[in-house]
């Protein structure tokens, strides 16, 4: 099996596990939690296997769910909406200072 077909298990079955925990949240966390599968032994050693600066593929098999590890495309590349970026420019304000100097 080559290593894009065991990627394209590995995102199938994390979108299992988003559904099945998606409709537990909208249940409002009731119990008993779902039962999500098990992950099959062949991914369980899948690695980023992005290509690096020198040529050869990551090694880092702490992947995210989109099968990239987090220097290889798994961290968010900010706010993109203009609402969002909005929301950011004003989290490094207080009151009472002023990006002035004196």
């Amino acid at each position: 099996m080559s290593n894009q077909e065991q990627r394209e298990r590995f995102k199938a079955h994390n979108k299992i596990c988003d559904q099945l925990r998606s409709e537990w949240a909208s249940r409002g966390y009731c119990m008993p939690a779902p039962n999500l599968p098990e992950l099959p032994w062949d991914l369980r050693d899948l690695t980023c296997g992005a290509k690096t600066r020198a040529g050869t593929p990551c090694k880092l098999n702490s992947i995210y769910s989109n099968g990239r590890c987090k220097f290889h495309g798994g961290l968010s590349t900010g706010a993109t909406t203009k609402e969002g970026k909005a929301k950011v420019a004003k989290n490094g304000f207080k009151l009472g200072w002023s990006k002035q100097t004196p």
